[in-house]
């Protein structure tokens, strides 16, 4: 049994149901990880489907190659799914999908690997990037943030609400010595936190805030979801699972914008046409099971969004010249 087999994604079993995957269909994982979710799909997209499965994380990426192998319906992106629209089309000639799913945050593996730099419980170099392969670490960003940008971090992505102290201790530590490891971070943290949750570890809130950071992972998020939106066809579906309540503030936000109709004020006449919206939500956010935290503690917070898409015309944003060309449609 491979390490792809014994890893069970969160929310597994509704993710599938939620893209009502048919044969011969296309289907975007827009975040590989470690391929769980990407597996059950290729189970039911048939011979002639496609499933296109996209990570910013390289290692994701050589693990996705192992798994499928040769498996010709299944291509593998190496790139933010921010730039998802474009890389379709420029790696694969696609422009339209049947369903996307996206499984934010950090995964297993990042978290699970010391030498990645996501976890505050082993020591490890404190680098916290998802793409290994470019940009700028959480050491070398905290060995240069000024003190009040690092303190709005902190509150704002970790809503830690002793990011002052938290901050004021950073900047005072690294003018005595380096900051350069998980552990050496983490008790900075815990020593400048005046009061600790029991149940909670004081650098989680923190850790987080400097990940999202070094990631533009909320960024990231919201340049993604107008753009899968575009490139569904009509009566694909939109799968999105969320870690934290920042994350899923935007997917809700967005899902619920897309699915209200925009009326006018009372006692103007409108058309039925007025009524339409180029998304479709089909549940309530739903949750795990208790039996599923029980044998996954992780996905105690996960919350999973559906939406379908309609036939109304929708053109996502142009962000960085994404969803520019002629198969903007």
């Amino acid at each position: 049994m491979t390490t792809f087999e014994q890893h069970i994604p969160v929310l597994i079993r509704e993710a599938i149901d939620a893209l009502n995957i048919r044969q011969g269909g296309i289907y975007v994982d827009a975040t590989l990880g470690r391929a769980g979710h990407a597996l059950q799909i290729a189970k039911k997209i048939g011979e002639s489907g496609t499933l296109i499965g996209f990570d910013r994380d390289p290692r994701a990426i050589e693990l996705g190659r192992e798994v499928f192998g040769g498996d010709d319906r299944v291509k593998l992106i190496h790139s933010e799914f921010s730039r998802m629209a474009d890389m379709l089309y420029e790696q694969a000639g696609i422009d339209q999908v049947d369903g996307v799913l996206m499984d934010l945050g950090v995964s297993s593996p990042q978290l699970d690997q010391a030498e990645r730099g996501f976890s505050f419980m082993r020591d490890g170099e404190l680098d916290m990037r998802m793409d290994t392969s470019k940009g700028e670490s959480a050491a070398q960003w905290l060995a240069r943030v000024e003190e009040r940008d690092l303190m709005m971090a902190l509150f704002d992505l970790g809503e830690e609400k002793f990011a002052r102290r938290i901050a004021r201790a950073i900047v005072a530590t690294r003018e005595e010595t380096k900051i350069e490891s998980t552990l050496q971070l983490a008790a900075i943290i815990a020593d400048a936190t005046p009061k600790k949750d029991k149940n909670k570890h004081p650098a989680t809130r923190s850790f987080q805030a400097i990940r999202l950071h070094v990631n533009q992972e909320l960024s990231q998020v919201s340049n993604a979801l107008p753009q899968a939106v575009q490139l569904l066809n009509e009566g694909g579906r939109l799968a999105v699972i969320s870690f934290h309540s920042l994350e899923d503030r935007i997917v809700k936000r967005f899902m619920r914008e897309l699915s209200t109709p925009n009326l006018p004020p009372k006692n103007i006449p409108v058309t039925e046409d007025a009524y339409l919206t180029p998304l479709k939500l089909l549940s309530r956010a739903i949750k795990p099971s208790k039996h599923e935290v029980q044998e996954n503690p992780r996905s105690r917070s996960s919350v999973l969004r559906i939406a379908e898409r309609t036939a109304v015309p929708y053109t996502a944003p142009v962000v960085g010249g994404s969803l520019g060309g002629q198969h903007a449609r």
